[in-house]
């Protein structure tokens, strides 16, 4: 894997950085001798690189990626937890909380880039992201049933609609790893490459982030918030979606770029 030392990087904390690749944001997991276990303090760190992300309109998409060549991230921190009492636990779970919800929430197309495992907590980052491109080295996996808990960062509601019910189940109840492969079989990964999942990511991300701004942003968020309404309901997100970009700038300017046989040059209003 790549070094994390770019000159257009930010920093959130000693674990996480953030580099920009003109529009599109890495967000780097870089806690590498601990396989990027989810401490607290990485956990308020993510959280606070979601915060600036979302906040900033020139950013069009956003990938996930880890500066571990062995790791995605492995999860919470397990050796954290056991040294935390039953009210240390318990005021620490908002802060956890918010690692997981701060990637879910970004306004803009999230893709994570998963090398070698994603277990636990470090799947359900994953699973938070719009898309997942993985490589040959993946391995992923929900196994928190195995040490006492269940996934608590989202795992028991986005895998199920991602992989179906019954499927999501087995997974969780197993709490088994799953290889690149049959996870690309079963939908658990978007895109299997055989090498670089942070290289095919970042591409995709580039691929993506040639389209309008304010149309990503608002086709993203019609899609989630349609997710478990009716279709009737969703077709009225639908439209109250379109009626934020039909009368923007980023309209004007693809018509116009369409019938000019030109690139857009996208205002992002």
């Amino acid at each position: 894997m790549s070094d994390v030392s770019e000159t257009n990087e930010a920093r959130f904390g000693e674990f996480v950085a953030v580099r920009r690749h003109e529009y599109v944001a890495e967000l780097v997991l870089d806690r590498p001798k601990a396989m990027n276990a989810v401490s607290s303090e990485m956990a308020r760190s993510v959280a606070a690189a979601c915060d600036a992300l979302g906040a900033d309109p020139s950013v069009r998409v956003t990938v996930l990626t880890s500066s571990s060549d062995r790791a995605f991230c492995v999860g919470a921190d397990l050796k954290e937890r056991n040294s935390f009492t039953d009210d240390e636990l318990r005021r620490q779970r908002p802060t956890a909380r918010a690692c997981y919800t701060g990637v879910l929430d970004l306004p803009m197309p999230s893709i994570a880039a998963v090398h070698g495992f994603a277990l636990g907590g470090g799947f359900e980052l994953a699973l938070a992201c719009d898309l997942i491109v993985a490589d040959a080295t993946a391995v992923v996996g929900l196994p928190e049933v195995s040490v006492g808990v269940i996934p608590g960062g989202g795992g028991t509601q986005l895998l199920p609609r991602r992989v179906g019910a019954a499927r999501a189940a087995e997974l969780v109840f197993t709490a088994r790893r799953v290889p690149a492969v049959e996870a690309s079989g079963l939908g658990l990964v978007d895109e299997l490459v055989d090498a670089d999942a942070r290289g095919a990511a970042l591409e995709l991300a580039a691929r993506i982030a040639a389209n309008s701004p304010v149309g990503l942003r608002a086709a993203k968020r019609a899609m989630r918030l349609g997710q478990g309404m009716d279709v009737r309901a969703g077709l009225e997100v639908e439209d109250a979606a379109w009626r934020t970009v039909a009368f923007s700038g980023d309209r004007r300017e693809g018509v116009a770029a369409f019938n000019e046989k030109r690139a857009p040059r996208w205002p992002g209003e």
